[in-house]
């Protein structure tokens, strides 16, 4: 059977992404000085570069540090270099407010346009109010979506999850686009992994840095779990297959981005997007390359990233040798304990946000056209009257052939070699992200929904109600005894086995949190499975 061409379904999830990720952006926080309204003096960490003063956290029993640089800024001659060691400051650094947004590559995003900038390798940790040096808290740090190409970890706010669960949250900022992930030769060549994927490096120096520092904070150095969603967890996959990030985290959760679907771009594809993109931006003189690339301004790097968006990490290189799936598929990976799940509808946001009004004609010529020789097995099961609109039959096609059966063959082949626990988030009533409701769709349960339940989260369409609030609350418990156990047992709450042959799944629901192995069959995996891969 034939598959939908490859290059259309990336455009669609690129696009999609792209306007999910754009408007899942931070509002910087104002910074405080002095002593809160309570009277309560203002908390003082020392980190290898010098004293730290946070403040407490609103409404919360935590506390954060905000604004915290983990390398130097990768401005001027360190542009498309590997990070740097940040500098030491003395006296005390106010860290009351955060950073900027890196440099973000798309048309629209940020609520403050404004608020980016090249030095943005900065991060945010939050901490139980009660914790101390040397506490040995577990430790989870969140790695933003954004196609590689937006976000930032700012809206990510930690402080709930550090108070429910005794562990210290940092969500950090790392380079996008062709800043963060650019593998053209002249520049590759400049370092010593002969690497491009400068984001990539970033996200293990953020790693690096909580190593060295988390302990002032009362954080575990040896307990650290890695974070994603979406590119996210993307980001993930990679870490996991770097043999450079061993040693620098000991669990992993992945959330709607499963390694076998998130493929990474090879050496000979990152090269030919790279030369392109370079060449928009006026760069085409080989022996002045990188020069004329440092030289370049941001809008000009942005503009010329328009029409050649980047595809993320490359593997091939000294980085990352080898695609994270194959990695993972033949065992030589940094094994940990792995959670991994995603929405019940993920690509209702998608085809909400690119094609609204699909007509039924429009869904089966599309399908025909997509699908080949397969395409009337799709809609036969898939028809529109099972699902009441193109629109969401389109989302469940989408939905089950990427994401929901992805998502179980990734899970499937970390199961076989490490402790594997799988879950779907299913809130039929979720909220969707803010700027992006579609008048008379429904967008619950799509990609991105879960966020709002897991993070003090700033982009949501509105607040969640008592019965999602009790639902956010289950979810952080279960991710908090995942990161300090390495496993979700959490009394009282529904058990959680790891997934096996029966393929268990936890379904996260308002009204029921229950397991189940119905996952493959409610999104047809056996049907899809008949398919050839599809890498994007």
């Amino acid at each position: 059977m034939s598959r939908p061409r490859t290059g259309a379904v990336r455009s669609l999830l690129a696009a999609a992404c792209t306007v999910a990720a754009l408007i899942t952006s931070a509002l910087p926080a104002a910074a405080a000085t002095g002593t809160p309204s309570g009277g309560s003096p203002r908390p003082q960490v020392t980190v290898a570069q010098g004293v730290l003063r946070g403040r407490p956290v609103e409404g919360s029993g935590a506390q954060e540090f905000l604004g915290v640089p983990y390398a130097a800024p990768p401005v001027g001659g360190a542009r498309l270099r590997p990070p740097q060691a940040p500098a030491r400051w003395s006296g005390v650094r106010e860290a009351a407010g955060q950073a900027p947004a890196c440099l973000q590559f798309s048309p629209f995003g940020l609520r403050d346009p404004a608020a980016v900038s090249e030095d943005c390798l900065y991060l945010d940790v939050y901490r139980p109010r009660t914790a101390r040096a040397g506490a040995r808290l577990p430790v989870v740090v969140w790695l933003h979506g954004g196609a590689y190409s937006q976000g930032t970890g700012t809206q990510f706010g930690g402080g709930t999850m550090a108070d429910l669960t005794g562990s210290v949250v940092v969500s950090i900022n790392y380079r996008l686009g062709q800043l963060g992930y650019l593998g053209l030769t002249e520049i590759t060549a400049q370092n010593a992994q002969h690497s491009g994927s400068f984001g990539l490096m970033d996200q293990m120096a953020a790693l690096r840095w909580t190593r060295e520092n988390i302990a002032a904070f009362g954080g575990n150095p040896g307990n650290v779990t890695v974070s994603g969603q979406s590119a996210g967890s993307g980001s993930v996959c990679a870490l996991l297959a770097t043999p450079t990030a061993a040693g620098l985290f000991h669990r992993a959760v992945l959330q709607s981005g499963p390694c076998t679907l998130l493929r990474t771009p090879d050496g000979a594809r990152a090269e030919s997007e790279a030369r392109a993109f370079a060449a928009g931006a006026g760069c085409t003189d080989p022996a002045a390359l990188a020069a004329c690339l440092r030289a370049a301004s941001g809008t000009a790097l942005v503009e010329a990233a328009r029409t050649v968006p980047t595809s993320g990490p490359a593997s091939g290189d000294g980085l990352l040798p080898v695609d994270p799936a194959t990695a993972i598929a033949s065992g030589n990976w940094n094994k940990v304990p792995v959670m991994i799940g995603s929405t019940r509808s993920e690509a209702r946001l998608f085809v909400a946000l690119t094609q609204p009004y699909l007509t039924q004609e429009q869904y089966t010529a599309q399908v025909l056209a997509g699908y080949g020789a397969a395409g009337p097995q799709v809609l036969a099961r898939y028809p529109v009257s099972a699902y009441g609109s193109a629109y969401l039959a389109l989302s469940a096609v989408t939905t089950d052939s990427t994401f929901a059966c992805q998502t179980a063959w990734t899970a499937q082949q970390f199961a076989a070699q490490v402790p594997t626990y799988v879950y779907e988030f299913d809130d039929p009533n979720s909220p969707t992200l803010y700027g992006a409701q579609v008048p008379g769709l429904d967008e619950s349960n799509a990609h991105s929904a879960e966020l709002a339940y897991l993070h003090d989260f700033t982009m949501g369409e509105r607040p969640l109600t008592a019965d999602q609030v009790a639902l956010a609350t289950r979810m952080k418990r279960y991710w908090g005894a995942f990161a300090r156990y390495g496993a979700p047992v959490v009394p009282g709450q529904t058990a959680w086995p790891p997934t096996g042959s029966g393929a268990t799944v936890l379904t996260l629901n308002p009204a029921a949190t229950r397991t189940g192995t119905s996952f493959g069959a409610d999104h047809q995996c056996a049907f899809w499975r008949t398919q050839p891969p599809r890498p994007l």
